[in-house]
């Protein structure tokens, strides 16, 4: 069941139709008919198992095996419990919640009611980051001392997601940290092995504010005098897409038929078609973290949404070697043999790298979705008690940037 037809949930529900012999989409609870209903058809869902609410469907028995809960960040809780009591097992987007204590709820829900419960960090299954442990575990980089992780968000992307879009303020869904980098923390967890023991973190609204309004700006860009001359227009950002034929996210968010007449009402009436110096948006636009784990590996991690959008970009400095990755090549450098060894992810790759976070997408439900079938939680890369961890590093750098010092994990509720 699909609960959520959104960019995420209709993801989701493409790769699963994509790969029938894994699973089949059996029921959709979305409150927008205009988003419900083409799913429903594309899965041939029966008029009795489209839902406007997911109260509805957990009203009645259990019609289904797994929930993929993909709802927005404030209403993950409810759902998950929910479904965890009726038995389906859960795969639930990330962040897994907005608060520590409805996270550990989340996982308190699933061991109660001994259901697997899959989080969405993604990253994990991707391609080249599957690469990155194979070559790690094989000791040629030695042991690992640190680690610098950049991810860098796009300036477009920014502005769509986080100035314009759902994830602008704080208060009504999340801190940047947790809506976008929850995937990059767990990522630097995954990759180092170790656990963090201490973070201390620094950022801040820098530049999508009223006072940094060129002159002249207006309230929307339709209407703007300045709007020929802004790298942030939604005029420019969004018929590019469409000029090259996109018509999938981000343009699926605008509406769900888009094309140039429908994206112009978009932006002549609704939230995207905003000024990014004139928005209600409030979290920060750049941010640094810095962690230290056990046995002394550090990390920094840079989330910045001053860049042109593209993969992360990592280096893993070790004891006998350092990697480079920017998501399409893998550099290895070996101190004993002075050599450069260079592996392109995607020519390594089956064809996965095609989908959705370099394969991650559909890496994730490859996992996930045979592990419940065979109810076998050792199968599960991202199990709620190991995502529960990562996401307590991110309410500790939260924490440490609003305190404005350094936080020791036990401190924070780890």
């Amino acid at each position: 069941m699909i609960v959520g037809a959104g960019s995420r949930g209709g993801g989701y529900a493409q790769w699963i139709g994509n790969n029938p012999e894994v699973a089949k989409v059996v029921a959709v609870a979305e409150p927008r008919p205009e988003y419900r209903e083409p799913l429903a058809d594309a899965h041939g869902v029966p008029p009795e198992a489209r839902f406007d609410n997911w109260r509805a469907a957990a009203a009645l028995p259990r019609m289904a095996d797994v929930v993929l809960v993909c709802t927005l960040d404030d209403a993950h809780l409810e759902p998950s419990v929910a479904f965890a009591d009726l038995g389906y097992h859960l795969l639930v987007e990330k962040p897994l919640a907005q608060t520590r204590e409805d996270c550990a709820a989340i996982v308190a829900a699933a061991r109660r009611n001994k259901v697997l419960l899959g989080v969405c960090h993604v990253l994990r299954y991707a391609h080249y980051t599957r690469m990155l442990r194979e070559i790690i575990d094989s000791g040629a980089i030695g042991e690992i001392v640190s680690v610098d992780h950049v991810e860098p968000v796009g300036f477009w992307h920014h502005a769509h997601s986080y100035v314009r879009g759902n994830w602008r303020r704080e208060a009504d869904t999340a801190p940047m940290l947790l809506a976008k980098s929850c995937h990059d923390l767990d990522w630097l967890r995954y990759i180092v092995g170790r656990d963090a023991v201490a973070v201390s973190s620094f950022g801040s609204l820098k530049h999508f504010r009223p006072e940094d309004a060129p002159p002249g700006a207006g309230e929307r860009c339709v209407s703007c005098a300045v709007e020929p001359d802004c790298p942030y227009s939604a005029l420019r950002i969004y018929h590019r897409f469409l000029d090259q034929g996109r018509t999938g996210w981000p343009l699926d968010v605008l509406t769900p038929a888009p094309t140039k007449e429908t994206i112009d009402a978009a932006l002549r009436d609704g939230p995207y078609g905003r000024c990014v110096y004139h928005c209600d948006n409030d979290v920060v636009d750049h941010q640094v973290v810095a962690l230290e784990f056990t046995g002394g590996v550090t990390a920094t991690f840079t989330m910045t949404a001053f860049t042109k959008a593209g993969p992360r970009r990592t280096a893993i400095y070790g004891t006998r070697g350092e990697l480079y990755c920017d998501g399409d090549r893998i550099t290895h450098y070996d101190f004993l043999t002075d050599t450069t060894e260079v592996v392109d992810v995607a020519a390594a790759n089956s064809g996965m790298i095609d989908t959705g976070h370099g394969g991650g997408d559909g890496g994730l439900l490859a996992s996930f979705l045979p592990a419940a079938a065979a109810g076998d939680p050792d199968l599960v890369v991202t199990s709620g008690q190991d995502a529960l961890r990562s996401h307590l590093m991110v309410f500790a750098a939260e924490q440490a940037r609003h305190e404005g010092r350094v936080v020791r994990l036990e401190a924070a509720g780890a």
